[in-house]
């Protein structure tokens, strides 16, 4: 395999959540070449080894040890390729486009055999595909596509067979309450960005002193004293520091005097990401805790894309305009009204309301990715002048960064 073809692998996710909107699945959006989609051939570029190597050591990371959703073309099933994966952590997803022919039919049965599990994906319930029921552990149905009647009756039909259904395109707090009023067991979607609105509010008092101080942390000019007096106005915040620095991430030895003397122990590297982390902790504290992971995300994310293509002296703002892209959510708000409460970067604020800004285009590039919308993604990295190539380290990078101050910082009180 040259250099070049190396880099035909992208990789990005999406969660499949339970109605309590903790995560219980990623997705994983692949593309490995021109297609657009997953279709490994032998004797190609992406040979077997270059998916072993991928996915067996770098399946755990990109979805932090919970169950990866992977596309099976036809040609997927018929060589076997889910085997190169282990039966935990994957659920081979069959296409729409995969008819159950007698070699399908075969391919599934030796799954099914060999403990791997199936779902069936944008699952029409029609008498040609209805013997994939017999081997599936999910079924995914596209609630955008499929009557709400036809849902009702493959619902009932899955329910009688003992299989969990999946809905999929849920992009609304609307459509995630409709889903659940049906009976789905799981939902897909980025619906969680997406709040519902009802009228105007603003925010809680105890949460305005945690956006002040994420604007604080993020300014050029790191002013230990403006952060130190943000701190006396939320009892909260100074527990969490202590709890922080007595916890096994450290072997502090002296006896701290003040919260600007804790602070200073940090640094001021690691306080600027700690107080992000925990600042981000607190304003999503009625969301669970494994939805935080997403701005986090975008927010490294949106970093190394702007040390790739030099903008050394504004990561900064690259980081915070990640953070704050799911602050809509997180406080239930449009995203003006989170941007009434809190000042920050004009440019910041235009790409976060997705006016045109300086700021917006690495911003789409970041959107592209984690939604694997790889048609447009090419065209926004060009935009940036940034080869997309680059995007799939850096994707992984921000995964392990995430999954690393997650599990070394304590986000709750």
């Amino acid at each position: 395999m040259t250099a070049s073809e190396s880099y035909n692998r992208f990789l990005a996710r999406q969660p499949i959540l339970a109605p309590d909107r903790n995560l219980f699945a990623y997705e994983i959006l692949s593309r490995y070449g021109p297609e657009n989609y997953c279709r490994p051939k032998p004797g190609s570029a992406v040979s077997v080894n270059a998916m072993d190597e991928l996915f067996l050591m770098g399946i755990r990371t990109m979805t932090d040890g919970l169950p990866a959703f992977m596309n099976c073309t036809r040609e997927f099933l018929l060589q076997d390729f889910l085997t190169l994966m282990p039966r935990e952590l994957v659920v081979g997803e069959i296409l729409e486009t995969v008819p159950p022919d007698e070699d399908v039919i075969n391919a599934c049965r030796r799954m099914k055999e060999l403990g791997y599990r199936l779902a069936l994906d944008d699952y029409c319930d029609l008498p040609e595909t209805q013997p994939l029921l017999d081997f599936a552990d999910f079924v995914k149905v596209d609630v955008l596509l499929m009557s709400e009647a036809d849902q009702r009756q493959l619902l009932e039909r899955c329910r009688r067979r003992g299989i969990p259904t999946i809905a999929e395109k849920v992009e609304t707090d609307h459509q995630f309450q409709r889903c659940r009023e049906l009976g789905y067991d799981f939902f897909q979607g980025y619906f969680f960005c997406r709040p519902q609105i009802v009228g105007r509010r603003s925010v809680p008092a105890n949460k305005a002193v945690y956006l002040e101080l994420l604007q604080a942390v993020n300014e050029p000019v790191f002013n230990l004293h403006r952060i130190s007096m943000i701190f006396k106005r939320d009892i909260s915040l100074s527990y969490r520091l202590l709890r922080y620095l007595n916890s096994a991430a450290f072997a502090f030895r002296v006896e701290i005097h003040s919260i600007p003397h804790a602070l200073s122990l940090l640094g001021e590297r690691a306080m600027r990401k700690w107080i992000s982390l925990v600042s981000v902790a607190a304003l999503g504290d009625e969301v669970a805790d494994s939805l935080l992971r997403l701005p986090l995300l975008r927010a490294m994310f949106c970093e190394l894309i702007g040390q790739k293509i030099g903008m050394l002296r504004e990561t900064n703002e690259l980081f915070l305009l990640g953070l704050l892209s799911v602050m809509d959510a997180l406080l239930n708000l449009p995203m003006a009204a989170v941007l009434q409460d809190i000042k920050v970067d004009e440019e910041i604020a235009k790409a976060l309301q997705g006016h045109e800004s300086r700021y917006r285009p690495i911003f789409e590039v970041v959107l592209d990715y984690e939604s694997g919308t790889w048609g447009q993604l090419a065209e926004s990295c060009r935009r940036i002048g940034l080869h997309e190539n680059f995007l799939p380290d850096l994707y992984l990078r921000s995964v392990s960064w995430v999954s690393e101050v997650l599990a070394e910082v304590p986000v709750s009180a």
